[in-house]
């Protein structure tokens, strides 16, 4: 009579809405990603943690070590007031690790309306249960021996408490040969720690009351888990193996652990395996009987039996569902919100080749948009052109036309023109003076790279392009005296019959020795537009895409056609080149004729000005006498001052000319803004000229990604049904 009344005191405290609630939440996997309260059977094979639960139960659980518990078993009670007897229901709930395939066949597996569970029938049971979880039934199939997934049992009657308990495989030290490993020893302990590491969970530790309690792992592991002790119920069994004298050793255990604070100490005295074969003992008959021994009875009616236990067990759960209940609604809302947005951030789903179509649609869109507002100098739209340099297109561009400028004007001639009243070149010793002159050739400050150091920082060199692309060579700068020597030099080697001119094949011989810096010069030029432009493509697409991966596949399959592109405007320089140095010179170009005309002023004035005095009506001013005197040259002298002339008119109209060409049509036509820039290979046209075999290639998701959007679809799946749960 003492002992059933904690139980009957436990029935009032019970809220099945509540509890129900719980346990539609584990089966909805919530339990996978939030920490649900709940009651974890814990202990080791020989514990005798079977018996308690067949007390708990009134189910014969099965005896055959093949049939041992080798997953967890959630066992929930529910009381029906509509039902006549016990019912008993069965389902599995699968890992969280489970293959959609998995999935299916393990939740479609179900057993319904048993009145009752046998022996017998709870073995068969069993056995479909090991075969549905692919477990292993025989020696040396390969097969795992244990499962993540767990079998829920549901007993509903008109005499049932509500309460809900999971039974976990109990821990072992020692393998069975072709049974365990040492693997699954590892597994198993690694089960058992996650239920009970769980700071919602009430651990009831199961020990032999018949064995040293401080030598029992699990108590060990309870203790490092819950120091405390304040979720950890113990719960001893066997006190009838317990040797004569020894017996108030177990009581005082269990007086102690009533006054500690601790969740304490419960007794339960289960059938021996004698009584168990013989199988004409009535259970809880025979734990009353041995309760009216001496020195058991002396064990408070709180903590003996099997009634106690329920009774407590049911007051541990409702109180902690109570506690708890209100912070996992909260938790369960704030995971569900997490993992849409870890799903969100995979991007749309690319499993169909009609998803990977769109989805390659919708990066071309996101890529000529930011080619547009990269080229349009638009960059205040988009955050990324301020996070990275390189994709400001335009600007790298301008700033990169504006040195090439520079640098063909300042250095792309080969002698200084002599362009100042002041320069004289007329000693034949200044013909090898500028280059005898350590100061200006040798000396490193003073010789430019034909690429630029701005733009190989950026990595922009890939690889990829080596094989086209012009190494980075030094440019000395341009002899600053010696030009008329060196023409006068040409020119005698040259000569013909000319009286009074020279031959028209000379400029072009000149103009060619001018300008041979030129196409080292450009050459860098185009080489670091190319390494702009391919950057540019490169970086853009990797933030568009949102996939690397995706980025470096387009990129890998665009790069023959890239590479084309890349020829085609290098063999527009090469073009350009072979035209200005090769060709014939001609222009039509007046600034031509008005160069020539303020050279040979500034040729004359400079003849003159040495004889040139102050008058103070006039201003300065010479002699007629000194003019004439002036112009006593020899034939050669005046055609060599000639010549330099028509060379320094035609090569400044040449240069800008040069320079304009290779910006508009080797740059920008070929590589930036024209109709067949680099950047429009990546078009509609293409996605759409894809098979279904490169569409799979380009834009479908990695084994590891459709692993983890699987698993998250799934979570987000499960967090929504615990939470219509919650809403309830």
């Amino acid at each position: 009579m003492t002992v059933t009344e904690p139980r009957i005191r436990s029935l009032e405290l019970a809220d099945p809405a509540l509890l129900e609630k719980i346990d539609k939440l584990f089966a909805c996997n919530v339990g996978e990603y939030v920490s649900l309260p709940q009651l974890v059977v814990v202990g080791d094979q020989s514990s005798g943690k079977s018996s308690v639960l067949e007390g708990l139960t009134k189910l014969n659980f099965p005896r055959d070590s093949g049939l041992c518990t080798r997953f967890a078993t959630q066992i929930i009670f529910r009381r029906d007031s509509n039902l006549v007897e016990r019912e008993i229901s069965a389902s599995i709930i699968p890992a969280s690790g489970s293959t959609p395939e998995e999935d299916q066949k393990l939740r479609g597996w179900k057993a319904s309306a048993l009145q009752s569970l046998n022996s017998k029938d709870f073995s068969y049971t069993m056995k479909e249960v090991h075969e549905v979880m692919n477990l292993s039934s025989s020696h040396g199939d390969q097969k795992p021996t244990f499962s993540n997934s767990v079998l829920q049992l549901e007993i509903r009657g008109p005499n049932e408490s509500h309460l809900s308990v999971i039974d976990v495989p109990g821990i072992f030290k020692n393998t069975t040969l072709d049974r365990t490993t040492k693997s699954d020893i590892v597994l198993v302990r690694n089960m058992v720690l996650r239920y009970m590491q769980n700071q919602r969970s009430i651990m009831l530790a199961v020990v032999p009351a018949n064995v040293d309690i401080a030598t029992q792992e699990i108590i060990e592991m309870a203790r490092e888990i819950d120091p405390e002790g304040g979720r950890t119920l113990r719960i001893l069994t066997k006190p009838d193996l317990v040797d004569k004298g020894t017996e108030h050793n177990v009581i005082r255990l269990i007086h102690d652990g009533n006054l500690n604070g601790q969740l304490g100490w419960i007794l339960v005295r289960n059938l021996s395996q004698k009584q168990l074969q013989a199988g004409d003992a009535d259970r809880d008959t025979e734990e009353m009987t041995f309760y009216q021994n001496a020195p058991w009875n002396r064990v408070p009616p709180e903590n003996y039996g099997i009634s106690a236990l329920m009774a407590r067990l049911q007051e541990l759960l409702t109180s902690n569902v109570h506690r708890e209940f209100p912070s996992v609604r909260s938790e369960v809302i704030k995971k569900l919100k997490e993992s849409k947005g870890l799903l969100q951030s995979l991007g749309v789903q690319r499993e169909t080749a009609e998803q990977q179509r769109r989805i390659l649609l919708d990066v071309v869109s996101a890529f000529q948009e930011i080619t547009q507002h990269a080229l349009a100098t638009n960059y205040g739209v988009n955050d990324a052109f301020d996070e990275d340099k390189d994709l400001r297109l335009a600007t790298l561009v301008s700033v990169r036309n504006d040195v090439f400028s520079h640098d063909i004007a300042h250095c792309g001639h080969t002698y200084t023109f002599r362009s100042k009243p002041e320069e004289t070149d007329n000693s034949v010793d200044d013909r090898e003076g500028r280059r005898s002159n350590p100061t200006d050739t040798e000396n490193p400050q003073n010789i430019m790279q034909s690429r630029k150091s701005w733009d190989s920082t950026r990595g922009t060199s890939v690889e990829d392009l080596d094989d086209i692309l012009h190494i980075s060579e030094p440019v000395e700068p341009s002899i600053k005296s010696g030009i008329l020597p060196w023409i006068e030099t040409v020119y005698s080697n040259s000569r013909g019959f000319e009286i009074g001119t020279f031959n028209h094949t000379l400029l072009s011989t000149l103009m060619k020795k001018q300008s041979i810096k030129w196409s080292v010069l450009a050459w860098g030029y185009i080489s670091d537009i190319i390494g702009v432009v391919h950057e540019f493509i490169r970086k853009a697409l990797e933030i568009v895409s949102k996939d690397t991966q995706m980025s470096s596949k387009i990129m890998s399959l665009l790069m023959d056609d890239l590479v084309e592109k890349y020829k085609h405007a290098m063999s527009t320089v090469e073009f350009l080149l072979i035209v200005e140095r090769e060709g014939t010179p001609i222009t039509l170009n007046h600034y031509f004729n008005d160069n020539l005309q303020k050279c040979r002023q500034k040729r004359l004035y400079s003849t003159v000005a040495k004889k040139s005095f102050d008058d103070c009506k006039h201003g300065e001013v010479v002699r007629l006498s000194d003019l004439a005197q002036q112009h006593h040259m020899s034939n050669v002298d005046h055609t060599i001052g000639d010549i330099h002339d028509i060379l320094d008119s035609y090569y400044k109209v040449a240069r800008k000319r040069f320079v304009d060409n290779v910006c508009m049509q080797a740059a920008d036509h070929y590589l930036v803004t024209g109709p067949e820039a680099p950047m429009k290979l990546f078009s509609p046209s293409w996605v759409n000229d894809l098979s279904d075999e490169r569409l799979e290639e380009i834009a479908g998701e990695g084994r590891a990604s459709k692993r983890r959007r699987r698993q998250l679809q799934r979570e987000v799946e499960d967090l929504e049904s615990g939470k219509a749960v919650l809403l309830k």
